[in-house]
Parts: C-alpha cells; structure tokens; sequence
C-alpha cells in the first residue's frame, strides 16, 4: 500500500472516532448539509421509511437484504432504549410486510457502552420481537477493546435462540481462535476484514497476509458447512472464492454495503449466487461516512463529486 494511501486511511479512521469532530459537524448548518450530499451514496436516509423502501427494492430484484440503523458507543441509558425501541419498529414493520430479512446493530447502541447487563436486555427483547416475525438477526463487530463482550453476550444469546449471528474481523489476530469456538455454534458469521484502526499487535494491516487469512477463514466454514456472509468489496478475494466454488454452496452467500460496488455484486446475483445488499439508515452517519472512504481512499473523489454537483453521480471509483 502506498504510503499517501496508508496516511490517508490512517487520518480518516482518527476522524471517525473523534466526537469533537463529529459534533461539530452534527451542529454546523453549513457542513452537515455538505457531507451528507456524499453520506447520502452509503445511506438509504436519515429515516425508517427510506430503509424499508429501498429493502422492497432490492428484494423485487432477487437480491436480500439486512438493515441497520446506524449509531454507536451510546452512553446514555435514554438513547439506547431510544435506538432498542427504533429497531423493534423496524423489526415489526418488516414484520407486518412479510419482509423476512435480516437487521443488523451495534451492541454499543444499545447498552454495551454502560453495562452487559442493559445490553444483553435489549438484545433478548430485539430477538424475542424478530423471532416472531421470522427475522434475522446480525451483531455488528466493533473496536477490539469491544470484542470479548461482544462474543460473551452472542453466546449466551444464541444459546437460546437459532435467529442471531455475530459479525468476526479477519484483520484481528485473536480471530484465529474466536473462529475456532464460534464455529461450534448455529448462528451465521459475518466475516470481514475489520475496518477499525487498531496496534499492529492486534491486528494485520491491509495486506496479502491478511487476504490470505480471510480466505482461509471462508474455507474453514465453507468445509464445516457453517453459515457464513462474505462481506467484503474485495474483487479479488471474491474472484478466488468463486474460483474455489464456495459460492455454489447453500450455506454461503456474499454481502456488500449500500453504494458500494453495486455493479461487482449485481454481476455475482446474475450468476445466481446468494447476494445481499445491506441498507443503512439514520442521522448519525458521520463515522460510517467516514469508514466508506477509508477502506477505499479513492472514494474521497466520489465524496468531493457528490458535494459539488449531486447530479455527477458516477456508480463508484472502483466501479
């Protein structure tokens, strides 16, 4: 990787986390308008209803699909009933349309970022609501101070209920053993790359090293027949996962962000692999934005297009 690049990725993952920034940006009337002009290519919207429309979409296209509304790191008890009590209304919105898919969050949103016990609450309650409804549910990964938690919380969940499955972070080296141990449970995992800036004593850079890993990863669930979601925008990694004939098998199907790669997943649904397509929404879009364009800096040109002229709105740089 280049070194511009590296900096460049480097800055963009410091900005995502620093909360001086993100309020600033959040009460400034001339800069939220500005970047959401370029949020706005990652996000369904800033409401519940822009998700379900553009999941309706999507689904009368073949493809599947998760929701997630977007926030994290929620500190106070208010927002994250708040976040619980929105997500239960996507869950039954969904629900009441038949919409048998699949909703992602953050532990951190509701609850994690004051106690486990807060968190595991609402989680039992989103799981309980979706369960009724037939409904998926996908943990998010976060930072890997987070991770211990995260996976306590999932196993004591899924120990009860089959509709739950975690998101793992192939760039971490614990993951080598989180594997190992999740692999025995029934729930489907998420694999990535790990978007998080973290030490390189915990975790790989983007390297060969780490597309190495991931794929080894994949075989290990490929092989054990485990459910997986291969979530990455990485052509070359899917090229070789296809190659291996991964994608053929039931139990595997391939996930890619809103507004990312639109075209790379539409051509695998087009070969009639299992494709999903997952839809954000929500106001707190600042870090999200920002982690779009630091695992492919070259999206800061689609960024500055879309801030100057909505109307030059190219599919993707990689594209």
């Amino acid at each position: 990787m280049k070194k511009a690049e590296e900096l460049v990725i480097q800055a963009l993952k410091s900005a995502a986390r620093d909360e001086r920034l993100k309020y600033a940006v959040q009460q400034s009337k001339e800069l939220y308008p500005l970047l959401w002009k370029a949020a706005k290519r990652y996000v369904t919207g800033e409401k519940r209803e822009d998700a379900i429309t553009a999941a309706r979409e999507y689904l009368d296209e073949n493809y599947n699909i998760s929701i997630e509304f977007i926030g994290e790191n929620t500190n106070d008890l208010w927002e994250c009933q708040r976040a619980k009590d929105e997500l239960l209304q996507v869950i039954e919105e969904m629900g009441i349309l038949s919409l048998k898919q699949t909703v992602s969050f953050d532990l951190s949103h509701i609850g994690l970022s004051i106690n486990a016990d807060i968190a595991y609450k609402h989680l039992e309650e989103l799981t309980q609501k979706a369960q009724q409804y037939g409904i998926y549910l996908m943990i998010s990964m976060e930072e890997s101070s987070k991770t211990s938690d995260i996976i306590t919380l999932y196993k004591k969940i899924v120990a009860k209920y089959t509709n739950v499955g975690i998101t793992l972070q192939a760039h971490l080296y614990r993951t080598k053993e989180d594997l190992q141990e999740l692999i025995q449970y029934p729930g489907k995992l998420r694999l990535v790359k790990g978007a998080f800036k973290e030490s390189v004593d915990i975790a790989l850079n983007r390297s060969e090293e780490l597309n190495s890993r991931y794929l080894d990863y994949v075989e290990q669930l490929v092989n054990a027949n485990h459910p997986i979601s291969i979530a990455t925008h990485d052509e070359k990694l899917i090229q070789e996962i296809e190659r291996r004939q991964y994608l053929h098998n039931s139990n595997v199907e391939v996930e890619m962000l809103y507004g990312v790669r639109p075209s790379l997943l539409n051509e695998l649904k087009m070969k009639e692999y299992s494709c999903r397509v997952y839809l954000t929404y929500g106001n707190e879009w600042y870090l999200y934005l920002c982690h779009r364009i630091a695992e492919y800096p070259e999206n800061l040109y689609l960024a500055v297009t879309d801030i100057i002229n909505e109307s030059i709105r190219v599919s993707s740089v990689e594209d």
